[in-house]
C-alpha cells in the first residue's frame, strides 16, 4: 500500500508528464464541485503555479438540476483559487423536459451533449477528471490516459489509483475546502433527482438504474 505522500508524488509526476507533452492552455479539469475533482483541480493548479504557467482552466457541467450548495461552492472556490472557469449548460427547456425518466437519455441531453459542445468550443484537447477505480466497477480498469474520439481529446485520470479515504485524508491534511453537503452525510454528489442521502456505500445514494448503466454512459462520453 502506498503512503499518501508517495501517492501524491506519483500523481504529480503523472501530471508533469502530461504537461510536458501538451499545451497547458488546452488542458482543463472536469470540475464537478465534488471532493475528487476538487483534489484534481488543486493538484493541477499547484503544478501550474509552481511552473509559472498561469491560471488553471476548469470545465463545469451545470445541468440546472444541481444542489444549490454545489453551485455556491463552485462559484466561491473558482474565485478564491482564481480558476479560469467555463460553465457548460444544456440547451433543453427543463420546464418541459422529462427529467430522469430515461436515465441514459437524460444524461445524454443534460451532461454529455453540453460537454462535447464545450470541448469543441473551448478548444480543450485534454480533460483531467477526478475519477477513481475503486468507486465503481465500470471504472475498475481505469487507465491514466484514455483517448476519446468524439470529440477528439485525451481524458487524464490522475486519481485513478486513489481511494475515497485517500481523497479525504489529503483534503483534511491540506485543509482544502469542500462542499457542505458532505458534512450533511452525502458521500457522492450528483444531480438532485438522482442523488439521495444513503450511508451504505459511496455511490449507494446515486440512482441505481443509472449506476447499472455506467458502462453505456462512459461509452457515450460520460465521466
Amino acid at each position: 500500500m502506498q503512503t499518501l505522500s508517495r501517492l501524491v508524488d506519483a500523481t504529480l509526476a503523472d501530471l508533469s508528464t502530461l504537461l510536458a507533452s501538451n499545451d497547458p492552455g488546452r488542458i482543463a479539469v472536469a470540475w464537478t464541485g465534488g471532493k475528487d475533482s476538487s483534489v484534481a483541480l488543486f493538484l493541477w493548479r499547484s503544478l501550474l503555479r509552481a511552473r509559472g504557467l498561469g491560471r488553471a482552466r476548469a470545465l463545469n457541467l451545470d445541468t440546472g438540476l444541481k444542489f444549490p450548495e454545489i453551485n455556491a461552492f463552485r462559484d466561491r472556490i473558482s474565485e478564491e483559487w482564481d480558476i479560469d472557469l467555463h460553465i457548460a449548460r444544456p440547451e433543453k427547456d427543463l420546464s418541459a423536459y422529462p427529467v430522469a425518466r430515461d436515465k441514459l437519455a437524460c444524461c445524454q441531453d443534460l451532461k454529455i451533449e453540453p460537454l462535447h459542445k464545450a470541448l469543441r468550443g473551448q478548444g480543450i484537447s485534454v480533460l483531467i477528471t477526478g475519477l477513481r477505480r475503486d468507486e465503481h466497477e465500470a471504472r475498475a480498469r481505469l487507465p491514466f490516459l484514455e483517448e476519446r474520439l468524439e470529440p477528439p481529446h485525451l481524458r487524464a485520470n490522475p486519481l485513478a489509483a486513489w481511494t475515497e479515504m485517500d481523497v479525504w485524508a489529503f483534503t483534511l491534511e491540506r485543509g482544502l475546502p469542500y462542499c457542505s453537503l458532505y458534512d450533511a452525510g452525502y458521500r457522492s454528489l450528483g444531480c438532485r433527482p438522482c442523488t439521495r442521502l444513503d450511508l451504505t456505500g459511496e455511490r449507494s445514494g446515486r440512482d441505481q438504474d443509472k449506476e447499472r448503466r455506467m458502462e453505456e454512459l462512459r461509452s457515450l462520453g460520460y465521466f
